[in-house]
């Protein structure tokens, strides 16, 4: 039915939708991502500016934040959301504000997010709202339920709250046809997440996959709960929906278990983690009709696997399970190219004010740095384009 070989050298296609002048912008702030010591004192000075109120929004907003957000509000993400679809790419929207850790925080999350779903509904190539639970309530309260120890009453009032908020998000994402991420977080309290987002699954995926749950294969134990809630889905008559991931809190995770005395969760080799991923793409394909995949990953290997996969099985790359996605600003070789097969492709596209996005900014900065061979792999394919078209 289709090639069942794909490649993601192509950077015409990959940078297609790009300017000159935004493929040269696109070169100088991966250049400048791949000097380590450049990153950790351009985040420093950043903090220390926003903490003296110094006016440094608008050069932020020109440079980093213009390439890996779609905009501070919703309406400003319109123009780069249409770019999107031209090229037959979806958008994952994520309301990108954190550190909000108390009732009116919550509260604005929650409304902002009810908001973006409500955009989706008019703006049908956003296909999801992603979330963060410790959006709506405070960590300790996630922590608390997974090692099972007994709420306060505020901290019951708190989590009752924020399961009405959840519930709430959830009933009008399946009203307006759009899907639900729940992202994943920490291993000490991903349990409370997970016993909430299988509640809301169960309730919402009968007929179709809403409600999605994140995998972290980079942790030793997730290929096997992965499968566990697909049996569980089977059983209950669900369908489960799923994004992997290899994981974003490495060093934090490892860190935490060093002081705890405990082994830690995550894959002692990157081979392991990519193993643990490979075999959740495999599991997913052959399971397609009763899960819903995304593959959420910027491992090129990773995704022409799943391709070939799907190829040689003659499943329909524009299969309603079937979705990759990337982050918006990264590994454009991929999505582009996945896209111009037909697959249904997708950027998670952060929005939110400059000042309140800075903390995952900083993230995608040190990420590009520490991930082994991201960032000079998109210098090269940068570099390729821009000798192609004679830059």
């Amino acid at each position: 039915m289709y090639d069942t070989k794909i490649s993601f050298e192509n950077t015409e296609v990959a940078y297609a939708s790009l300017s000159d002048k935004e493929l040269k912008k696109a070169y100088w702030l991966f250049r400048m991502m791949s000097i380590p010591w450049l990153v950790n004192i351009g985040n420093s000075m950043i903090t220390l500016c926003l903490k003296l109120n110094l006016p440094i929004q608008g050069i932020i907003k020109n440079m980093v934040f213009s390439h890996f957000c779609g905009g501070e509000s919703l309406d400003e993400s319109i123009p780069l959301i249409f770019r999107l679809k031209k090229s037959n790419i979806e958008v994952l929207l994520n309301y990108s504000v954190e550190g909000l850790e108390d009732t009116s925080g919550y509260r604005d999350t929650y409304e902002k997010t009810l908001n973006a779903i409500h955009f989706a509904k008019e703006n049908p190539s956003v296909r999801a709202m992603c979330v963060k639970f410790t959006g709506y309530a405070h960590t300790d309260i996630w922590v608390k339920l997974q090692a099972k120890q007994e709420l306060t009453p505020a901290e019951q009032q708190e989590f009752l709250q924020a399961k009405s908020y959840i519930e709430k998000l959830c009933s009008e994402a399946v009203d307006c046809n759009v899907h639900l991420y729940v992202d994943a977080e920490e291993s000490w309290f991903q349990d409370s997440i997970d016993t909430l987002v299988d509640d809301m699954m169960e309730k919402y995926n009968k007929e179709e996959a809403f409600i999605f749950n994140t995998y972290q294969l980079y942790r030793s134990d997730k290929l096997e709960d992965f499968k566990k809630a697909h049996q569980r889905a089977l059983e209950k008559g669900y369908i489960l929906g799923a994004k992997i991931v290899r994981g974003a809190y490495v060093e934090k995770e490892n860190d935490y278990y060093v002081k705890l005395g405990t082994k830690s969760p995550i894959n002692n080799t990157k081979e392991a983690s990519d193993r643990e991923f490979d075999g959740a793409v495999r599991y997913a394909v052959e399971n397609v009709t009763t899960i819903s995949l995304c593959c959420a990953s910027h491992n090129e290997a990773s995704n022409k696997l799943y391709f070939e996969l799907l190829t040689e099985k003659n499943i329909p790359l524009n299969h309603k399970h079937v979705n990759s996605s990337q982050l918006l600003g990264m590994s454009d070789n991929i999505t582009y190219n996945l896209s111009a097969t037909g697959m249904n492709t997708a950027k998670y596209m952060p929005f939110g004010p400059v000042k309140e996005v800075i903390p995952y900014l900083i993230r995608r900065a040190q990420e590009n740095t520490s991930v082994e061979g991201q960032t000079s792999r998109e210098l090269l394919l940068l570099e390729k384009e821009l000798k192609r078209r004679g830059i």
